[in-house]
């Protein structure tokens, strides 16, 4: 798979992989100037067609378990230091699925469909070489802002993760601002028959290239990983410049819980990274990445992600933006008309598989431990009802060894 363009490699392949096409021009151009002149939340903005991206973002929580390997084998390390050097690697491992693989996929990055209140994602890792089923379970529980929750568990290893995430954009000096807000907490049941947490925060995102119609992602500042042992992980994203650095890198420092410094990580999140003190190699995510098995669509619900846009999906794919805007309206449209009901009925929509908690009492006592900001957060918590029994969403239904 090739990587992503640098902002010099970008602009000597624009034409080829994201000129914007002749009969979108008009559009883009009239995007551009809105997003400029925009002061609130770009999320309320209606992005030209040709720029969508087929898949809704209630999809992209898959994008944490494309690599199920690393997943599982956190549950595999004998100490707390190993458990965060594995929890870093998988973390660090997921990065590129989730910010470059359409770059790579389609050419530039796309917007995603922005889902619908209670819309649903459900797909599965399947077992392969002892490795455990992986599990996925996305819900959108907000549509205004948009707020998506997942669940994603392997009983067989005891492992779960849980999380929420928004996006807060805005417009600065030439490029999209994504404030990430949420975060996830991993949870690992012990052969002892106790757990560990690790609190996971996000990177923030900034989208450059969009002046020639090929948007590509560059993850800025710092993110978190703090364990409930108290070992953190420090990851600094510092990417490209206009006049210096590399895209896509970073540098990993893990503490113990005196402070001590144990292990410096460096390298590109989209490629490769080793440990300095050892020089041994860290992670490496040059190779196929393993997508979610997912049911076919004609067997899907009427709120499941790729029924529901289905129609507009495949007007994207063929270049049909005619249709695919058509079909998109449809449905926005009828959410609209779907929240006015509510609203003379005197009822709220019932979420169907997490309920919202104004404070997370695991990130604020594991925030504490790095001065997390803000202090404290929302959550969304599983209420352990998966679609089907036979998926075994439930963590803790087999203990790790069993």
């Amino acid at each position: 798979m090739s990587d992503t363009p640098t902002v010099g490699e970008a602009s000597s392949s624009r034409s080829s992989r994201g000129a914007v096409p002749a009969t979108q021009r008009s559009s883009w151009t009239s995007f551009l100037k809105s997003i400029a002149s925009f002061s609130g939340d770009l999320s309320s903005l209606t992005a030209p067609p040709f720029i969508l991206s087929p898949t809704s973002l209630t999809e992209f929580p898959a994008y944490w378990c494309e690599r199920p390997d690393l997943f599982s084998a956190i549950a595999d390390a004998k100490t707390d230091e190993d458990r965060s050097l594995a929890v870093l690697k998988w973390f660090i491992s997921t990065l590129k699925d989730q910010y470059t693989s359409r770059n790579e996929s389609m050419g530039s990055e796309k917007k995603p469909l922005n889902p619908v209140l209670g819309e649903l994602f459900y797909g599965h890792w399947p077992d392969k070489n002892g490795r455990g089923k992986t599990n996925l379970l996305v819900e959108q529980v907000s549509h205004h802002p948009p707020i998506t929750a997942y669940y994603i568990s392997n009983p067989s290893k005891g492992l779960s993760l849980q999380g929420h995430n928004a996006q807060k954009t805005s417009f600065s000096g030439g490029s999209i601002i994504v404030r990430q807000v949420g975060h996830a907490v991993l949870t690992v049941l012990l052969p002892s028959g106790d757990k560990e947490e690790f609190l996971i925060t996000l990177p923030r995102l900034r989208i450059d290239g969009l002046w020639y119609g090929s948007p590509y992602i560059e993850l800025t500042d710092t993110s978190y990983i703090q364990s409930s042992t108290g070992w953190l992980s420090t990851i600094e994203y510092k990417g490209k410049g206009y006049f210096s650095g590399k895209s896509h890198s970073f540098k990993a420092v893990l503490s113990a819980p005196d402070g001590a410094l144990a292990d410096t990580i460096e390298g590109t999140w989209h490629t490769t990274s080793k440990n300095v003190l050892t020089g041994a190699p860290f992670h490496d995510v040059t190779g196929l990445k393993e997508e979610a098995t997912v049911v076919d669509v004609e067997q899907q619900g009427e709120w499941e992600s790729r029924q529901l846009w289905r129609a507009v999906a495949k007007g994207i794919r063929e270049g049909d933006f005619e249709t695919a805007s058509r079909e998109k309206s449809k449905i926005e449209n009828e959410q609209r008309q779907r929240r006015k009901d509510e609203v003379t009925a005197g009822t709220k929509w019932e979420l169907k598989h997490f309920v919202h908690i104004d404070n997370d009492p695991t990130y604020e006592n594991l925030g504490k431990l790095f001065k997390a900001n803000p202090p404290t957060e929302d959550a969304y918590i599983f209420q352990h009802n998966p679609p089907f029994g036979e998926l075994g969403l439930e963590t803790g239904a087999v203990k790790p060894g069993a």
